[in-house]
Protein backbone atom coordinates (compact mmCIF):
# COMPACT_ATOMS: atom_id res chain seq x y z
CA UNK A 1 0.00 0.00 0.00
CA UNK A 2 1.42 3.57 -1.03
CA UNK A 3 -0.28 5.64 2.26
CA UNK A 4 -2.33 8.62 -0.22
CA UNK A 5 -0.39 11.38 -0.16
CA UNK A 6 -3.62 14.08 0.11
CA UNK A 7 -2.93 16.82 2.56
CA UNK A 8 -6.18 17.15 5.63
CA UNK A 9 -8.00 19.22 7.73
CA UNK A 10 -5.27 18.51 9.88
CA UNK A 11 -2.38 19.47 8.17
CA UNK A 12 -1.09 16.03 7.76
CA UNK A 13 -1.16 13.46 5.15
CA UNK A 14 -2.73 10.00 4.61
CA UNK A 15 -5.59 7.53 4.88
CA UNK A 16 -9.18 7.18 6.45
CA UNK A 17 -9.00 6.21 10.71
CA UNK A 18 -10.91 3.13 10.37
CA UNK A 19 -10.87 0.36 12.60
CA UNK A 20 -11.81 -3.64 12.50
CA UNK A 21 -14.02 -5.98 14.95
CA UNK A 22 -12.72 -9.09 14.27
CA UNK A 23 -9.51 -8.87 12.69
CA UNK A 24 -5.73 -7.86 13.64
CA UNK A 25 -4.04 -6.01 11.62
CA UNK A 26 0.00 -5.44 10.64
CA UNK A 27 1.87 -2.83 8.81
CA UNK A 28 5.69 -4.04 7.51
CA UNK A 29 7.46 -0.47 6.46
CA UNK A 30 9.01 -1.20 3.54
CA UNK A 31 9.89 2.54 2.46
CA UNK A 32 9.45 6.30 3.61
CA UNK A 33 8.22 7.85 6.83
CA UNK A 34 5.17 8.06 8.60
CA UNK A 35 3.05 7.28 11.74
CA UNK A 36 0.38 5.40 13.02
CA UNK A 37 -2.06 7.10 15.14
CA UNK A 38 -4.19 4.74 16.93
CA UNK A 39 -7.29 5.11 19.59
CA UNK A 40 -8.69 1.95 21.83
CA UNK A 41 -10.10 1.99 25.07
CA UNK A 42 -6.80 2.14 26.54
CA UNK A 43 -6.34 5.57 25.09
CA UNK A 44 -4.73 7.44 21.76
CA UNK A 45 -1.22 6.61 21.40
CA UNK A 46 1.31 7.48 17.89
CA UNK A 47 3.67 4.89 16.81
CA UNK A 48 6.45 6.05 14.49
CA UNK A 49 7.07 4.07 11.29
CA UNK A 50 10.07 3.46 9.07
CA UNK A 51 11.63 0.79 6.79
CA UNK A 52 11.75 -2.42 8.83
CA UNK A 53 9.08 -1.59 11.23
CA UNK A 54 6.48 -3.47 12.25
CA UNK A 55 3.41 -2.72 14.20
CA UNK A 56 0.18 -4.61 14.16
CA UNK A 57 -2.83 -3.80 16.01
CA UNK A 58 -5.76 -5.96 17.36
CA UNK A 59 -9.61 -5.89 16.97
CA UNK A 60 -11.29 -2.33 18.32
CA UNK A 61 -8.10 0.00 17.33
CA UNK A 62 -9.48 2.47 15.51
CA UNK A 63 -5.69 3.00 13.56
CA UNK A 64 -4.89 6.01 11.27
CA UNK A 65 -1.82 6.37 8.77
CA UNK A 66 0.06 9.33 8.27
CA UNK A 67 2.31 10.12 5.60
CA UNK A 68 5.18 12.21 6.85
CA UNK A 69 6.95 11.36 3.02
CA UNK A 70 6.61 8.11 0.56
CA UNK A 71 5.02 5.76 3.03
CA UNK A 72 4.72 2.35 1.28
CA UNK A 73 3.48 -0.40 3.52
CA UNK A 74 3.31 -4.50 3.14
CA UNK A 75 -0.46 -4.79 4.63
CA UNK A 76 -0.77 -8.06 6.47
CA UNK A 77 -4.59 -8.58 7.72
CA UNK A 78 -5.80 -11.93 9.92
CA UNK A 79 -8.45 -14.06 8.87
CA UNK A 80 -8.25 -14.53 5.08
CA UNK A 81 -11.37 -12.71 3.57
CA UNK A 82 -13.06 -10.77 6.06
CA UNK A 83 -11.72 -7.64 5.72
CA UNK A 84 -12.99 -7.13 2.08
CA UNK A 85 -16.49 -8.67 3.38
CA UNK A 86 -16.93 -5.30 5.54
CA UNK A 87 -14.75 -6.05 8.50
CA UNK A 88 -13.87 -2.17 8.44
CA UNK A 89 -16.21 0.40 9.72
CA UNK A 90 -14.68 4.37 8.85
CA UNK A 91 -14.75 6.66 12.01
CA UNK A 92 -17.10 8.96 10.13
CA UNK A 93 -19.27 11.28 12.22
CA UNK A 94 -21.77 10.08 13.69
CA UNK A 95 -24.49 10.86 11.73
CA UNK A 96 -23.40 8.76 9.35
CA UNK A 97 -22.64 5.80 11.15
CA UNK A 98 -26.39 4.34 10.51
CA UNK A 99 -27.21 1.70 8.39
CA UNK A 100 -29.18 4.02 6.01
CA UNK A 101 -26.40 6.41 5.39
CA UNK A 102 -23.44 4.96 5.50
CA UNK A 103 -23.30 3.04 2.21
CA UNK A 104 -23.77 6.35 0.67
CA UNK A 105 -20.68 8.17 2.86
CA UNK A 106 -18.19 5.05 2.15
CA UNK A 107 -18.69 4.41 -1.43
CA UNK A 108 -15.66 4.66 -3.86
CA UNK A 109 -18.25 5.50 -6.57
CA UNK A 110 -18.48 8.44 -8.96
CA UNK A 111 -21.06 9.81 -10.89
CA UNK A 112 -20.76 7.47 -13.69
CA UNK A 113 -20.78 4.37 -11.18
CA UNK A 114 -16.44 3.71 -11.02
CA UNK A 115 -14.08 3.95 -8.26
CA UNK A 116 -13.41 7.78 -8.11
CA UNK A 117 -10.46 9.73 -6.18
CA UNK A 118 -12.54 12.23 -5.46
CA UNK A 119 -14.68 10.05 -3.61
CA UNK A 120 -11.62 8.40 -1.46
CA UNK A 121 -10.37 12.08 -0.86
CA UNK A 122 -14.12 12.81 0.62
CA UNK A 123 -14.82 9.98 2.56
CA UNK A 124 -11.09 9.94 3.66
CA UNK A 125 -11.76 13.51 5.31
CA UNK A 126 -14.92 12.45 6.76
CA UNK A 127 -13.12 9.84 8.44
CA UNK A 128 -10.81 12.32 9.76
CA UNK A 129 -13.54 14.60 11.25
CA UNK A 130 -14.85 12.01 13.05
CA UNK A 131 -11.51 10.60 14.33
CA UNK A 132 -10.79 14.24 15.22
CA UNK A 133 -13.71 14.73 16.91
CA UNK A 134 -13.36 11.30 19.01
CA UNK A 135 -9.54 12.23 20.23
CA UNK A 136 -10.91 15.74 20.92
CA UNK A 137 -13.78 14.02 23.44
CA UNK A 138 -11.49 11.27 24.56
CA UNK A 139 -9.00 14.79 26.03
CA UNK A 140 -11.79 16.03 27.88
CA UNK A 141 -12.46 12.71 29.78
CA UNK A 142 -15.24 11.50 27.49
CA UNK A 143 -14.76 7.60 26.43
CA UNK A 144 -18.61 7.70 25.67
CA UNK A 145 -18.16 8.99 22.39
CA UNK A 146 -16.02 5.76 21.72
CA UNK A 147 -18.08 3.68 23.04
CA UNK A 148 -21.13 5.07 21.12
CA UNK A 149 -18.76 4.80 17.76
CA UNK A 150 -18.28 0.80 18.69
CA UNK A 151 -21.54 0.47 19.06
CA UNK A 152 -22.62 1.62 15.90
CA UNK A 153 -19.79 -0.14 13.98
CA UNK A 154 -20.87 -3.18 15.60
CA UNK A 155 -24.88 -2.20 14.44
CA UNK A 156 -23.02 -1.57 11.21
CA UNK A 157 -22.00 -5.23 10.89
CA UNK A 158 -24.17 -7.20 12.53
CA UNK A 159 -26.03 -8.38 9.47
CA UNK A 160 -22.59 -9.66 8.18
CA UNK A 161 -22.06 -12.12 10.60
CA UNK A 162 -23.19 -15.16 9.41
CA UNK A 163 -21.24 -14.80 6.34
CA UNK A 164 -18.18 -14.02 8.53
CA UNK A 165 -18.39 -17.34 10.06
CA UNK A 166 -18.41 -18.97 6.67
CA UNK A 167 -15.18 -17.52 5.84
CA UNK A 168 -13.14 -18.02 9.13
CA UNK A 169 -14.61 -21.90 9.14
CA UNK A 170 -14.06 -22.13 5.51
CA UNK A 171 -10.70 -20.60 5.52
CA UNK A 172 -8.39 -19.65 8.82
CA UNK A 173 -10.21 -22.47 11.31
CA UNK A 174 -10.27 -24.75 8.99
CA UNK A 175 -6.39 -24.64 7.96
CA UNK A 176 -5.96 -24.46 11.89
CA UNK A 177 -7.92 -27.78 12.27
CA UNK A 178 -5.95 -29.88 9.51
CA UNK A 179 -2.46 -28.38 11.04
CA UNK A 180 -3.72 -30.06 14.59
CA UNK A 181 -4.84 -33.14 12.20
CA UNK A 182 -1.05 -33.08 10.92
CA UNK A 183 0.54 -33.33 14.12
CA UNK A 184 -1.92 -35.70 15.28
CA UNK A 185 -0.89 -37.90 12.51
CA UNK A 186 2.76 -37.27 13.09
CA UNK A 187 2.53 -38.21 16.94
CA UNK A 188 0.96 -42.08 15.13
CA UNK A 189 3.87 -42.44 12.66
CA UNK A 190 1.84 -41.53 9.79
CA UNK A 191 3.21 -39.16 7.54
CA UNK A 192 0.54 -39.78 4.16
CA UNK A 193 -0.13 -36.12 4.48
CA UNK A 194 2.90 -35.35 2.78
CA UNK A 195 1.37 -36.92 -0.54
CA UNK A 196 -0.30 -33.71 -1.21
CA UNK A 197 2.67 -31.56 -1.08
CA UNK A 198 2.63 -29.13 -4.18
CA UNK A 199 3.87 -25.72 -5.08
CA UNK A 200 1.73 -22.73 -5.78
CA UNK A 201 2.08 -19.24 -6.89
CA UNK A 202 0.00 -16.78 -7.41
CA UNK A 203 0.88 -13.90 -10.10
CA UNK A 204 1.36 -10.31 -8.88
CA UNK A 205 -1.54 -8.13 -8.89
CA UNK A 206 -2.64 -5.86 -12.15
CA UNK A 207 -2.66 -2.81 -10.92
CA UNK A 208 -3.31 -0.96 -8.04
CA UNK A 209 -7.14 0.20 -6.72
CA UNK A 210 -8.66 2.40 -4.04
CA UNK A 211 -8.31 1.70 -1.11
CA UNK A 212 -9.29 3.06 2.66
CA UNK A 213 -5.38 4.47 3.22
CA UNK A 214 -3.69 4.13 0.41
CA UNK A 215 -3.48 2.73 -3.41
CA UNK A 216 -3.56 -0.90 -3.26
CA UNK A 217 -1.93 -3.53 -4.96
CA UNK A 218 -3.88 -6.26 -3.40
CA UNK A 219 -4.00 -10.28 -3.69
CA UNK A 220 -7.67 -10.54 -3.58
CA UNK A 221 -9.77 -13.00 -2.31
CA UNK A 222 -10.65 -14.37 -5.69
CA UNK A 223 -7.38 -14.43 -7.28
CA UNK A 224 -6.03 -16.45 -3.87
CA UNK A 225 -8.67 -18.89 -3.77
CA UNK A 226 -7.88 -19.98 -7.62
CA UNK A 227 -4.30 -20.89 -6.80
CA UNK A 228 -5.58 -23.39 -3.98
CA UNK A 229 -5.38 -27.34 -5.07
Amino acid sequence: MDVYPWPTADHTHGGSPHMHLTCTEAYIVLHGRGRLQTLNRRGPTTQTLTPGDIVWFAPGTIHRAVNDGDLQVLVVMQNSGLPESGDAVRTLPPAHLTRDRYPAAATLAGADGTPDPARARARRDLAVEGFTALLHQWKLGDSQALEDSYNAAADLTAPRLAEWERIVEDGAAATAEAALAHIDALRHGDTSHLDLASVHRIAGPPGTTLGMCGFLTAYDPERRRSSRP
